[in-house]
């Protein structure tokens, strides 16, 4: 992580917010229907706001979500990537959005910006470090022993000697995020578009990006239990500090900025296509595979559910109507099997 950052969590809120009304009011206006807004709270701390359209005119189901969550200790799925962090205060923002489309020509799409920070341990003194969220738990906010005291300052020598603990004084903080596409009915055309407009949206800040965020997308998003991929990839990048805080926030909105490019033009390509209940069938069985994704693999939906975070919001991901079938296979050189042959597999669109 670049030294001497300072590091704005405000300004990271303001701009999720906004780009939460910024997508929601475009989706709106190619819909033709209104998302509902529904503001909640969370009991450790924070809350958000769920954007949700269901049975529109273009979307069966779409969900724009923002959340802003605080709490005292890190939940498992945060800390066996960050051993560092855990026993810190923290605060996880970000803007998740899933888009399920009636038309089985349109693509689902999913799209995901998130900040993270653990909070350093407030400094008493030049030998003790307390977490902020172990201030007022004795009197006066101190150890209720120098025994306590010293396994601390012995558990920071032991992870120092390690080499393993960050500056005990610094915020630890990254950015996440990225999007994929999930075709049901693939077009090379559309597949170009989105992963072109992904190469653009960070070839400003380095060359190796794209294809870097590329392969981790592919990685992420594939079933291992199915051995196929979700859909034809995107850019994912997660624990990202490399940079300093302000190029790496300018990153993340580089890439949520850079959303409505990718996917408008496909969904105003594909939404009027005609098409029967043979693929709208088809559509609700590949559904399946996004239901099983979610719910065995993705961090998002781990960390919510750890956190105590609210259900609806965490599970307004999932599409509305699913079908499963057991050991179905696609007929030979159908449009259906087109799909596995041509776009779910390892390639380079751009």
């Amino acid at each position: 992580m670049t030294p001497n950052n300072t590091v704005s969590t405000d300004a990271v809120l303001q701009y999720l917010q906004n780009l939460q009304s910024k997508i929601v009011e475009a989706l709106e206006l190619v819909d033709g229907k209104t998302f509902l807004h529904d503001s909640w709270n969370r009991p450790e701390g924070g809350g958000g706001t769920s954007c949700l359209l269901e049975g529109g005119n273009v979307f069966e189901r779409a969900g724009v979500g923002f959340s802003h969550v605080l709490g005292n200790k890190l939940p498992p799925a945060a800390t066996i990537a960050h051993p560092e962090a855990a026993g810190r205060a923290w605060e996880a923002m970000g803007v998740s959005l899933v888009l399920h489309p009636r038309n089985p020509y349109v693509p689902t799409v999913h799209m995901n910006i998130r900040f993270f920070v653990a909070k350093a341990p407030v400094k008493t003194d030049t030998t003790e470090l307390i977490s902020s969220r172990d201030l007022g738990a004795s009197q006066g906010g101190k150890y209720e022993s120098e025994q306590t005291a010293h396994q601390v300052r012995q558990a920071i020598e032991n992870a120092a000697n390690a080499g393993a603990a960050p500056k005990a004084d610094e915020d630890i903080w990254w950015f996440g995020g990225g999007m994929d596409l999930t075709p049901y009915y693939g077009f090379e055309e559309d597949c170009t578009h989105f992963h072109r407009t992904n190469k653009s949206a960070l070839d400003t800040f380095d060359l190796s990006y794209y294809p870097q965020f590329k392969k981790q997308c592919d990685e992420y998003f594939y079933l291992k239990h199915r051995k196929e991929p979700r859909g034809i990839g995107g850019i994912f990048f997660d624990d990202f500090n490399v940079l300093s805080f302000e190029q790496s926030f300018a990153l993340q909105r580089a890439v949520g900025d850079s959303f409505l490019q990718a996917y408008l033009p496909i969904l105003q390509r594909r939404k009027d296509t005609p098409y029967t209940e043979n693929e709208r069938d088809f559509q609700a069985y590949r559904r399946g595979r996004y239901v099983e994704f979610n719910l065995v693999f993705d961090r998002g939906t781990l960390f919510g559910l750890q956190s105590n975070g609210r259900t609806e919001s965490i599970l307004m991901s999932m599409p509305p109507i699913v079908k499963w079938r057991y050991d179905w296979k696609p007929e030979k050189d159908s449009p259906e099997a087109k799909l596995y042959t041509d776009f779910l597999i390892d390639r380079e669109w751009v």
